[in-house]
């Protein structure tokens, strides 16, 4: 059927009238221009591809009301204008498709149906670690380690950059995915198939929601969901509820757009925006560069929203110009968004549409702050961190405690490194990582810590050589700036020289610490120390040994790093005393905001942007060398240890299986509140004495050769492993930290997978209880894929962060919530019990169910199955198996 909207649809430019877009002020219908401008463009997107089979025009119609609907659990489609995808989930991306072409053919189907109708980019920066750091030729040996341990992975991308359409590889090598796509790939407004619409992008990464700073509306998917949506799928969403966040005032001389984000997590984590849009107004918004709000759009998902969308203003166009976009694009973009009334003035209020709610922040209010020591929304004031990190020493184990027993909060380590002496103690600084695209793709900050740097060299002041320093810019391009405005040799001195692009130590590839620190910090069970400048501190993620770690600006970075300890007042206390014995406070190096921007105005320039990106698919040459095999079906090779056939589709037929009860399931976990995906699918280090080790150990591998777990996602029988593998999981069955449970039949404890497997073998299903927000942290869809190998069918748990929920959905694991009010606690569930959960025939979105125990107690919980969508999806024990079927048929 053809669109029922055509008739909005003109030329934007009568001389080229092939170039068309649908003219939403053309629908002259009032609600439109108070709609928040985050739901126009989900309103342009409905309306462009209604075709009343995918898309209704009773959606058209229910976005349009959004100021009655948003309050009434309405489901609408959205299909995104592109998906971006990093490696860790990219990997197994592709092998699902590799693995889905298998699927159709055997089913009887055209394998090449499976191929990416929806735009897709992979950028590859999640394989590189801080392997080598303070030597000249870091940067390199790193690089050639990666491309050792992931040759067959880095192979496998390559075949499938070339046997799929639409589907555009970015090499190692080239920066960080999110500032990759906010210098590189948005384009703020797309000109495709003859028509300008919104550019708008999910993406396998939580953190895809910095694209909104620059107004491009876009947030982290499931990599299953994902996947879907490449495949020509809307998103299936509730429409979401708007909160209005009012920036307002100037930030003071001294603070950074790190201070400033670091100060909303926690205000929107108070407010409560789960589930919900924030879109940013106020005069405020004003003094924020599009770099500022970047920063304040990614750490979107640690203040719990789906999005935080900036409005295009004028600061958004000027910046696309910097960047070295084609400035013609850029004028015809800017009169496209005045045409559908997209572009935003921040200081006229009239403009300011409605929002379900609003809350307000005057900028000159921010102090400078870090956050910490476990989860990134637990903000510190820099002037109270001495006194919070002595508090949480002492107080009970926790977010904010360690429960060091009193007298042990002086302890002092000796250890001998390079030949020289020195002593560890509680809140010493072991990692120092400027790190993440969250900061390193803001050219204030970068150059703010280039220029401290620049004065603590020049007053004599030095980092000790323990204290692993590393940088890892997002892209080229900041290393250009940094070396162009003279700065990277003092950052150099201090040991923060270029180890790699990519999110290293933000997503716990930090690399080994030395051993004689880590034979201390075990000697003495310290809490030592990790500050970086990233977005996720959670408990085991930035690396095993640092029990404490600290998001911080890069300037703060450094300079803890040049402190060695975060005990320390910078009022009152010296960083540190030169060779002339003279003492020099953080105030006598910290850049004023006049100096770094005078000098990002002088070397931040649109040549930069233009020399990095015209180049950036071709400048790798270990990738240019890589042979890749050119069939359309993967040739899957048995004997490797990253790339395997999933079983995920085995057995799968054509016909609908009925979905049953589960019957008598035993508990696998117990867990309280915020169980992160870190914790349930870790993506770091695999521990030697793990299952996942003793697999790779049996097909013939080395410790030295076992990588992490997020290189291996492209392998189940590894995942599987790893599932639960965190060696930080609070599991409510055993006294004790880590990856175990107890096997109730045999009253063994073992580690969980093991447990599983004897569960699996004896035909017992299996469930998971969770208290609130499980699934929080980074969008991992072995989160859930994990869980559904072990034979879980279900998780039970007071709330859940949405794209894990959206996982589960996705790999047909139930996702079971309290009824308000109730929790293992108030229900009295110890996890002991056998759990059958009544599955209905006729089953609705978010229906209740009777779950009965073996105690002979019963209760009530919601099937979190919120849209009739994923109700189809379950129906077909999944969303891929759902694809597989529509595609076979």
């Amino acid at each position: 059927m053809s669109n029922p909207f055509v008739r909005i649809v003109e030329p934007l430019d009568p001389k080229q009238p092939l170039k068309k877009f649908f003219n939403l002020s053309k629908l002259e219908d009032v609600r439109y221009a108070r709609l928040p401008f985050s739901i126009r463009v989900l309103l342009e997107a409905a309306i462009r591809n209604c075709d009343e089979f995918l898309v209704k025009k009773e959606d058209v119609e229910n976005i349009l009301n959004w100021k009655v609907m948003q309050h009434k659990n309405v489901e609408v489609p959205f299909k995104p204008a592109r998906v971006i995808l990093q490696d860790f989930t990219g990997v197994p991306a592709v092998v699902d498709f590799a693995a889905m072409r298998d699927a159709v053919k055997k089913l009887g189907g055209d394998p090449e149906k499976i191929n990416p109708i929806c735009p897709a980019d992979l950028v590859i920066d999640h394989s590189i670690q801080v392997d080598f750091n303070r030597q000249p030729d870091s940067l390199q040996k790193n690089q050639d380690l990666e491309f050792e341990r992931n040759k067959e992975r880095f192979e496998f991308l390559k075949w499938g950059s070339q046997a799929f359409k639409n589907l555009r590889i970015i090499p190692p090598g080239s920066g960080i995915i999110h500032q990759v796509n906010l210098e590189y790939l948005a384009r703020v407004v797309m000109d495709q198939d003859g028509y300008y619409y919104p550019d708008s992008v999910v993406g396998t990464d939580s953190h895809t929601t910095m694209i909104d700073g620059l107004g491009v509306l876009g947030w982290g998917v499931g990599g299953i969901e994902a996947e879907a949506v490449m495949l020509g799928q809307p998103i299936s969403m509730v429409l979401p509820e708007v909160v209005g966040y009012k920036l307002v005032g100037n930030p003071q001389p001294l603070v950074t757009s790190t201070d400033i984000v670091l100060t909303i997590t926690k205000h929107l984590r108070q407010v409560g925006v789960v589930g919900k849009f924030v879109e940013f107004f106020g005069p405020g918004v004003a003094q924020l560069s599009i770099a500022d709000r970047a920063t304040i759009a990614n750490m979107c998902p640690e203040y719990g929203a789906t999005a935080a969308y900036f409005p295009v203003d004028d600061i958004s166009i000027g910046y696309l110009i910097q960047t070295g976009r084609n400035e013609e694009k850029v004028m015809c973009t800017k009169r496209y968004l005045e045409a559908v009334g997209m572009l935003r003035d921040f200081k006229n209020s009239s403009q300011d549409p409605d929002f379900t709610q609003v809350v307000e922040l005057d900028l000159h209010t921010v102090v400078p702050c870090c956050s910490g020591p476990k989860r990134p929304q637990d903000k510190v004031a820099v002037s109270d961190m001495k006194k919070d990190f002595e508090t949480c020493l002492g107080a009970k184990q926790g977010f904010k405690g360690f429960q060091i027993a009193p007298d042990r909060h002086n302890s002092v380590v000796k250890f001998n490194f390079e030949d020289r002496d020195f002593e560890l103690a509680h809140g010493s600084v072991v990692i120092a990582a400027i790190t993440s695209c969250t900061n390193t793709s803001n050219p204030s900050v970068m150059l703010g810590a280039g220029l401290l740097a620049k004065k603590a060299v020049e007053a004599g002041l030095t980092v000790k050589p323990y204290i692993k320093t590393s940088l890892s810019p997002g892209s080229g391009v900041v290393t250009y700036y940094l070396r162009e405005s003279g700065v990277m040799r003092y950052l150099s001195q201090l040991g923060f020289d270029v180890v790699g692009y990519g999110c290293m130590t933000c997503i716990g590839n930090s690399g080994p610490l030395p051993e004689s620190v880590v034979e201390a910090i075990t000697q003495g069970d310290l809490v030592a120390v990790g500050v970086l400048s990233g977005n996720r501190n959670f408990e085991g993620r930035v690396h095993p040994n640092t029990r404490a770690n600290y998001l911080a600006s890069p300037p703060l970075v450094i300079a803890y790093a040049i402190a060695g300890t975060v005990r320390i007042d910078f009022e009152t206390e010296p960083l540190g005393i030169n060779a002339s014995g003279k003492k020099i406070f953080l105030k006598d190096i910290w850049p004023t905001r006049n100096e770094i921007q005078a000098v990002e105005r002088q070397f931040v320039i649109p040549g930069m942007f233009k020399e990095v990106y015209e180049k950036i698919e071709t400048v790798n040459k270990a990738w240019n060398a890589l042979d890749a095999p050119s069939d359309k079906l993967y040739t899957w090779n048995p004997k490797s240890t990253y790339i395997k056939s999933p079983p995920f589709f085995d057995g799968l037929t054509l016909a609908l299986q009925t979905p049953k009860t589960i019957e008598d399931a035993y508990v696998l976990l117990s867990f309280g509140d915020s169980v992160t995906t870190d914790h349930i699918s870790p993506a770091g280090n695999i521990a030697r004495n793990s299952p996942a080790a003793r697999y790779l150990t049996s097909r013939g591998l080395t410790p030295r050769e076992f990588n992490s777990y997020g290189s291996r996602r492209g392998n189940d029988a590894v995942m599987a492993r790893g599932t639960f593998a965190n060696i930080r999981l609070v599991n409510k069955f055993i006294d004790k930290q880590g990856p175990q449970t107890i096997h109730f039949p045999s009253g063994e404890i073992l580690d969980v997978f093991d447990a599983a497997e004897r569960y699996k073998q004896a035909g017992h299903p299996l469930i998971v209880l969770a208290g609130k927000e499980y699934g929080a942290g980074s969008s991992r869809d072995w989160a859930a894929k994990g869980p559904f190998l072990l034979g879980v069918k279900a998780v039970l748990a007071e709330s859940y962060e949405r794209i894990h929920r959206s996982n589960l959905v996705g790999m047909g694991v139930i996702p079971l919530q309290y009824l308000p009010g109730e929790n293992a606690g108030t229900l009295g569930l110890t996890g002991r019990e056998r759990y059958t959960i009544i599955i209905p025939e006729e089953l609705k979105p978010q229906m209740n169910v009777q779950i009965k125990l073996n105690t002979g107690k019963t209760f009530h919980a919601i099937m979190r199955f919120d849209t009739d969508v994923e109700l189809a999806y379950f129906h077909n024990g999944g969303i891929l198996n759902y694809m597989i079927r529509k595609m076979a048929s």
